[in-house]
């Protein structure tokens, strides 16, 4: 936690320094409001402990400055006991409370930790909504998933940007969500957020934010996605899918650690750390010059590339175990286990949508079971007639690689009930990708 002191008295702003430091609370301290603006447009803080009384300009009108900034730090006002009437002002004009002096810094280690609480608990359910964080764990017992954990926990306790490769399905939101977990930021929120899966018209206003009347329609102040993130994790999956253009602003944030919303006026300061992901071979597009070559060396730090299903078979059983029991769980089923055909058949097969796949085969295993073993004829690999377990294409198959395409679509399409997002996650590609492919076939 960091923590504003503005306070015209220097005795009383290194007092309470030290009084928080003993709390582990991180402070920086202002005499006067030119002193505080310079910080609080430079560094983000949980919280503000703001004088009423000040030279030059009131507590209120720093109050004020801040509601027309856009900054939402909380702030605690305090007050001479004559001067309530003022505090009750200050509430309404935003304020989250006020003290009396001289106050019990005790109460004021309560006050602060409740209202740094309740906010990341308000962007926290906020972020929920907004965005695809998932709880699954990181399963495998492999050489290469031994090796991609080793690499996660060199790199889980820094704020080093992450570039995280590899097919779609391969579990790279389950990968970031590991650094995150195991990093000194794990307390705070993980955000994520699938580029692919946002309209282009509307991807700035999710990620930066944007003030009230910003555009037809924004009838409010709308915080995005960087400052829900606070000082834990932004996720950025299909990273490769981002327009140009906001590939330049996303350049910025990482060049200056600013965020500015639709409409905005002033730069906000972000801590969130940085991960993002992709299915695409990033250095191809970036050759192509679809993808920014500066923005990809600021993203590529450190990369971490997963490894398909299919190249790390020693982990097919355990998790096909694992997701088993997860939509057993979810279904409301007992518990289940494999036969031994069932396990040959999960290992023969290439799993060209990698896990996610393999999630889809064992969700629709559980439907045709009857009793609690899984066999062999429970499991119905309806991608397994176009792809080989090598992953070539079957000779047999009649129709060119389009009417394969366009059935497998169409297929797909039909089990989700139309559902375009959810079609696309089973085929493993993004919803950009199976929305341009059903405008291409006119399905």
């Amino acid at each position: 936690m960091h923590v504003l002191i503005v306070d015209d008295e220097k005795n009383i702003r290194e007092s309470l320094g030290k009084y928080l430091s003993l709390e582990n609370i991180e402070s920086s301290g202002a005499g006067d409001g030119s002193e505080a603006f310079a910080l609080l447009e430079n560094n983000r803080f949980d919280a503000v402990i703001l004088d009423l009384k000040l030279p030059g300009m009131s507590g209120q009108e720093i109050l004020e400055w801040m509601n027309s900034r856009g900054i939402l730090t909380p702030v605690i006002m305090i007050s001479a006991h004559g001067e309530i009437p003022d505090a009750v002002n200050a509430l309404k004009a935003g304020a989250k409370d006020y003290l009396t002096k001289p106050f019990n810094p005790d109460e004021l280690i309560i006050k602060l930790k409740g209202l740094v609480e309740n906010k990341r608990r308000e962007d926290l359910i906020e972020a929920g909504k907004r965005t695809s964080a998932k709880e699954n764990g990181m399963i495998g017992e492999s050489a290469a998933m031994k090796i991609i954990s080793a690499q996660i926990d060199k790199i889980a306790d820094t704020d080093v940007t992450v570039l995280i490769t590899g097919e779609s399905g391969t579990g790279k939101e389950v990968a970031a969500q590991e650094i995150h977990k195991r990093g000194q930021r794990s307390a705070e929120p993980f955000v994520a957020v699938n580029i692919g899966g946002i309209h282009d018209s509307l991807m700035e206003s999710e990620l930066f934010g944007h003030e009230k009347g910003a555009f037809t329609g924004a009838h409010a102040r709308k915080i995005g996605l960087f400052e829900l993130a606070g000082r834990g994790t932004l996720f950025l999956d299909e990273i490769g899918e981002m327009p140009m253009p906001l590939q330049v602003k996303l350049l910025r944030v990482l060049q200056e650690r600013k965020i500015r919303r639709l409409g905005g006026t002033s730069d906000i300061p972000i801590n969130a750390r940085i991960i993002s992901a992709t299915n695409k071979d990033i250095e191809s597009i970036v050759k192509a010059g679809s993808f920014r070559e500066d923005l990809y060396y600021r993203l590529n730090v450190f990369r971490i590339n997963l490894p398909p299903l299919r190249e790390r078979r020693d982990d097919i059983l355990l998790m096909g175990k694992f997701l088993l029991d997860k939509a057993a769980a979810r279904m409301a089923k007992v518990p289940h286990f494999f036969s031994a055909a069932a396990e040959e058949k999960l290992l023969a097969y290439s799993y060209p949508g990698n896990i996610r796949e393999l999630e889809n085969i064992l969700e629709r295993a559980l439907i045709y079971c009857e009793g609690n073993e899984i066999k062999a004829e429970d499991i119905d690999l309806h991608r397994s007639s176009a792809v080989q377990s090598d992953g070539k294409h079957d000779t047999k198959m009649s129709g060119s690689l389009e009417s394969i395409e366009k059935k497998a679509i169409q297929s797909a399409l039909e089990r989700c009930d139309g559902n375009r997002t959810k079609a696309a996650e089973e085929l493993g590609v993004s919803r950009k990708t199976i929305i341009n492919k059903i405008k291409f076939y006119g399905l």
